[in-house]
């Protein structure tokens, strides 16, 4: 790690510790600007010292994880507590393609760098304070969909808007990137959160409101038709915009197989993939949200959709979820619950 980084023309490794003891000592003597965090470390729970980092003294975070149930399951933890992002450990194989993995940790260094951290309470009791637009009658159409795509930051701006959804909801589609391995544990964890039922997709779905469907680590995710019902596909074709899953490869096929009756969510993310998908999604018909500067971690994606004029409102995080269902309400032929 300290070679990758030494090697950017941009980028120094300060300090280096064995364990957190250590690294509290360094982190007021370096004033770095990222801090690496390994999830397992000797003498203190990886957890325990992002916990009281965040609280005492909030800076980037970037989490270097192994490639493990456990390792993902911490991870996810981790940036619940506010961890920007992670990186995994690479394989023993990987040297073939360590230049590869060398642009990937830098690119995330950079990007967590210039994250906006934000104090755990405040952020926790905004989401919660919102009143929201509640549907019913969940038969009476399931042609409304909300597409989602996120990158840095996105698991907990996901985790935030999927919380406030009714279990009446419209299907919901989300590819955010993230590797293999821990699109399960993100799956897992949102299930227990929410009041919807949130899987990772295997493909072939029927898409059934009040249920969330999360692109696979290793998988493009796509929507189709078949008949009067929509189904997800899953298909190992190559990386788009260097990811896969790729935000543009689900907003597309959004706007081939659905049209008016999708709804575009972009949210916090580095780089563009989902702009271009979700500029199909509006000449198709679509209703599209881009979460606002204020708001992200990272304001690459939004920024990128909402330049080629792709997103119909900008909005703060934690005032999409109620435009959403607003405009659903509204659009959608159900109605309200007051």
């Amino acid at each position: 790690m300290t070679e990758i980084v030494n090697s950017q023309p941009d980028m120094e490794v300060v300090g280096v510790a064995p364990d957190p003891l250590v690294a509290r000592d360094l982190i007021k003597r370096t004033n770095p600007d990222v801090l690496t965090l390994d999830v397992e470390m000797p003498k203190m729970d990886g957890l325990d010292f992002l916990e009281k980092l965040m609280r005492l003294r909030p800076m980037p975070v970037l989490m270097v994880s192994s490639l493990t149930e456990r390792g993902s399951e911490i991870t996810m933890r981790a940036l619940e507590l506010g961890a920007v992002d992670f990186v995994t450990k690479p394989k023993i194989s990987i040297q073939s393609g360590m230049r590869e993995y060398t642009e990937l940790i830098a690119d995330k260094i950079r990007a967590t760098a210039r994250a906006r951290i934000k104090p755990r309470t405040l952020q926790s009791a905004a989401a919660g304070t919102t009143q929201l637009p509640q549907l019913r009658s969940p038969l009476t159409s399931s042609e409304k969909l909300i597409i989602i795509g996120a990158s840095t930051g996105g698991t907990e701006a996901i985790r935030e808007f999927l919380m406030q959804m009714p279990s009446d909801c419209p299907g919901i589609l989300i590819a955010q990137h993230m590797p293999e391995g821990f699109t399960s544990s993100f799956a897992r964890r949102l299930d227990s959160l929410c009041k919807i039922s949130v899987v990772e997709s295997a493909g072939n779905e029927r898409v059934l409101p009040g249920h969330a469907y999360i692109a696979p680590g290793h998988s493009h995710l796509l929507l189709t038709r078949s008949g009067a019902n929509y189904m997800t596909k899953i298909e190992q074709s190559e990386p788009v915009n260097r990811h896969r899953p790729s935000v543009d490869v689900l907003f597309r096929s959004a706007a081939q197989a659905a049209g008016k009756n999708a709804v575009g969510v972009i949210l916090t993310g580095m780089g563009k993939d989902g702009a271009q998908g979700m500029l199909e999604m509006k000449n198709a018909g679509a209703y599209n949200f881009a979460q606002d500067e204020a708001s992200c971690v990272v304001f690459g994606m939004p920024r990128e959709a909402i330049a080629i004029g792709a997103a119909h409102e900008v909005a703060p995080l934690t005032a999409l979820p109620g435009l959403v269902l607003g405009h659903l309400a509204t659009h959608g032929g159900r109605a309200l619950r007051v």
